[in-house]
């Protein structure tokens, strides 16, 4: 057996490693703070000498996810990064590539907005990775790491579920996951996979160059005719549907008996874990249920802790409250659901989560 190959990393670092390591065939994106060092280090690494990875940085955040949507269009696994004014400007092609139903994978590294902000951690993005993102009715799948490690596994995840459902996969990260440094176990380096291959697992909807003997494949989002574009808006319906049965995922914490439930995702949940320690030691029965993906949101693990009985559930994150809602709407008024955050780039403790708790349920 193969010994594994350990390394200390920062979380955006490891996101490069992750890409060349899984066979991406393309990376296109342009620097911004906090997630620079993924195009740095892909292009220390230089993975065009030895797995024939493109790397390139576009001149805008525009024209890099439409770099992504030529190669994704080619059937091959590409990938961009950016941060959260980025992404803004990502948007428009992101809602190409749903439309069309090309597979690829998006990291956004949240910072402090609205507007330029701060360079400081946030989870202000979820509305735009969770609720679509950009115009139209699509959905991206949201992958939500609280490790290095998930930075590192989320990669090939990410791209594993967009192929599965030709859709975009985002995974949703903050400064604080991309700066800090982890021990992660790297991945064992993966084959980039041949067109034929790719054509024999996920079809033969990729567009092909001259040369080829089947009939050619035109990838577009335009359609003049309301009749056949409603048809495509329903098709897209049903294969969401299929993701929010089947993708679900989560973890949870010291809940079987817990009496009030912490729902956090990413760096908050690694603090709020600390506040469920915190408030075991002091006789007060706290668990925290971690949704892994954000779309589809595990909505069922929060209806069965309803149906058992949680008094209270406190939405814990790094905005004003977005991801609440979705809490809420889990809850569905069988039990009380209350947000506690902070904003611009500022962390709360685990103590200020617990007085939060205690001012919201325990009186």
């Amino acid at each position: 057996m193969a010994e594994k190959e350990v390394r200390l990393m920062k979380g955006n670092e490891v996101i490069a490693h992750a890409a060349v390591r899984c066979g991406c065939d393309g990376y296109f994106g342009y620097p911004i703070t906090p997630q620079s060092e993924v195009m740095e280090t892909l292009m220390e690494l230089k993975p065009w000498e030895t797995t024939g990875m493109v790397v390139l940085q576009a001149e805008s955040e525009l024209a890099s996810i439409n770099m992504v949507y030529g190669g994704a269009a080619t059937g091959k696994r590409v990938m961009t990064s950016s941060s959260s004014p980025g992404v803004s400007l990502m948007s428009e092609g992101m809602s190409y590539l749903a439309a069309c139903e090309l597979p690829c994978l998006i990291v956004n590294c949240q910072r402090g907005g609205p507007g330029l902000g701060t360079i400081q951690p946030s989870q202000g993005d979820y509305f735009q990775a969770c609720k679509g993102g950009a115009h139209g009715d699509f959905h991206l799948i949201v992958l939500a790491p609280a490790s290095v490690q998930e930075m590192h596994d989320f990669v090939d995840l990410g791209f594993e579920l967009a192929f599965k459902y030709r859709n975009p996969a985002m995974i949703l990260a903050d400064g604080a996951i991309g700066q800090m440094m982890e021990k992660v176990v790297l991945a064992p380096q993966k084959a980039r996979r041949a067109d034929a291959e790719i054509e024999a697992e996920y079809g033969s909807w990729a567009c092909c160059g001259k040369g080829t003997r089947r009939e050619r494949n035109i990838c577009t989002s335009l359609e003049m005719q309301s009749e056949k574009m409603e048809k495509i808006n329903f098709h897209l319906n049903e294969k969401y549907k299929a993701i929010e049965a089947a993708e679900a995922r989560w973890e949870q914490i010291d809940c079987d008996d817990a009496d009030y439930v912490l729902v956090a995702f990413g760096s908050s949940a690694r603090i709020c874990s600390a506040t469920v320690e915190l408030a075991r030691a002091e006789g007060i029965k706290v668990g925290l249920m971690r949704p892994i993906t954000l779309y589809p949101f595990p909505s069922e693990p929060l209806a069965a802790m309803c149906r058992r009985g949680v008094k209270g559930f406190l939405s814990v994150e790094l905005n004003a409250g977005q991801m609440v809602e979705d809490v809420r709407l889990a809850v569905d008024g069988k039990s009380s659901v209350a947000h506690y955050g902070r904003q611009g780039g500022m962390m709360f403790t685990p103590d200020e989560v617990l007085e939060a708790l205690k001012s919201n349920f325990i009186k």
